[in-house]
């Protein structure tokens, strides 16, 4: 029985719903692709919104180097009442309430969490303790406490400031845009900000507005894409998301078959490289005199 040949490689930018696992959206995109070769570059809560980059075919080998990309996220932080998960979805663990703020002390109090942090990620996140998830033990009633990790926090603008009741307790609802490291938790920004005030905050509401080059003005909803599946060409893709380096014929035939290349004085950072009828042929990076593929994506 003949083999399927695989179809087109790129990216899905994906305006992921509410109520939706990443890896919901990952089998959504299994099934409109006709591939099971899907995964996607960093995961979004079920709760948040927004930018998902979806790799279909020989693009998802690209997702470990899109992975660490710097995001943008539009979040609203409300302070006054904290929760067991830092965000809407958990139980209350403490309620003193929060007075009104201006928008400068707002900034003021925001400065320390500006820039590169250390931050102590949720106690509920992903990252394994001890060989087991902390959200595993956190339900199997573990007290967790992880260490702080760096992070870089390039902009955090408190946008807006309102003033509201929640169940009797006097609450301040901010609206946030955050521009930060990959890895950065932004509910765990919304727990410090509170805490730095001598009061509790939690994240209400998230939507991821940018990964890397990717853009939410550049995404799709499942919907769309049920109605028209489209992908973003894995050369098109790549040329987005990496500095580029045009090779000749000789160099393109080389790099695909593994060899190295000589340096392209680009630095060690993933560069994208191109055949001369422009297709992406590898990612490579500068080690001493020579350029060594990291992984070659022709055949």
């Amino acid at each position: 029985m003949k083999s399927r040949e695989p179809g087109p490689s790129g990216l899905v930018i994906v305006d992921k719903p509410a109520g939706l696992t990443s890896h919901d959206v990952v089998g959504r995109i299994r099934r409109l692709a006709g591939t099971r070769r899907v995964g996607h570059a960093g995961t979004l809560d079920p709760m948040a919104t927004g930018v998902l980059v979806i790799g279909v075919e020989r693009a998802t080998r690209l997702l470990t180097y899109l992975v660490g990309a710097d995001k943008a996220y539009a979040a609203t932080i409300r302070l006054g009442i904290g929760t067991i998960t830092d965000d809407a979805e958990g139980e209350v663990s403490a309620a003193p309430g929060q007075a009104p703020l201006t928008l400068e002390q707002l900034d003021r109090a925001a400065e320390f969490l500006r820039g590169p942090i250390q931050q102590v990620p949720s106690s509920v996140s992903a990252i394994k303790k001890d060989g087991k998830r902390a959200y595993t033990r956190v339900r199997e009633g573990e007290d967790v406490k992880l260490e702080a990790r760096p992070v870089t926090v390039s902009a955090l603008r408190v946008l807006a400031a309102r003033p509201v009741q929640h169940e009797g307790v006097p609450v301040l609802d901010l609206d946030v845009d955050v521009v930060c490291s990959s890895g950065t938790y932004i509910r765990a920004l919304a727990r410090d900000l509170g805490a730095s005030l001598g009061s509790a905050g939690h994240l209400t509401a998230l939507r991821r507005t940018r990964v890397g080059p990717y853009r939410l003005d550049g995404a799709r909803t499942l919907p769309e894409l049920e109605e028209s599946f489209g992908i973003l060409p894995i050369a098109e893709a790549a040329r987005a998301a990496f500095t580029a380096r045009d090779l000749s014929e000789e160099e393109a035939r080389r790099l695909a078959h593994g060899q190295r290349l000589e340096a392209s004085e680009l630095g060690p950072a993933p560069v994208a490289a191109f055949a001369p009828d422009g297709t992406l042929v590898a990612l490579i990076a500068d080690a001493g005199l020579t350029a060594r593929p990291l992984v070659v994506l022709t055949g």
